[in-house]
């Protein structure tokens, strides 16, 4: 399991909800915020010891409303949510990033490799998946 760095101050959450990037799918939204500096200068824990090799610069934060369902429910969901997080962002996120994953009703009873293929879905249509083309790339597609 990896150690991905969370967001956990509620004006975190809103820094990147104020962003308005986000891509909705039926198991879960992602909401993105591009970094202008590294997570060194954000974090101490990262400025002194650094990102461990291989492991890509971001934070991520999830949340779960009461729309959900009850605290069993929501926490279900926060899980899912975390296992995902953890199977796919570290291989797949571009650096640079703070995402924010927001369960859905669907997240809970969703089957597992459909919340995968959501996840890796959004961060495409994002542009968060590094496979996916950068802004500039596709500016320069369309000339």
């Amino acid at each position: 399991m990896t150690l991905i760095p969370r967001l956990k101050k509620r004006r975190e959450f809103l820094s990147v909800a104020a962003t308005r990037k986000k891509w909705v799918t039926p198991g879960l939204i992602l909401q993105i915020r591009k970094r202008n500096q590294p997570l060194s200068s954000i974090s101490k824990r990262y400025a002194e010891r650094g990102i461990p090799d291989g492991q890509p610069d971001i934070r991520i934060g999830f949340t779960v409303s009461k729309k959900v369902g009850n605290a069993p429910q929501r926490n279900r969901a926060r899980r899912r949510l975390r296992a995902i997080a953890d199977l796919v962002l570290f291989k797949k996120a571009r650096s640079g990033y703070d995402l924010v994953l927001i369960g859905r009703k669907e997240t809970i009873t969703r089957p597992f490799a459909d919340l995968e293929k959501d996840l890796k879905t959004a961060l495409w249509r994002t542009g968060v998946h590094i496979d996916a083309p950068t802004t500039a790339q596709k500016a320069k597609g369309k000339q």
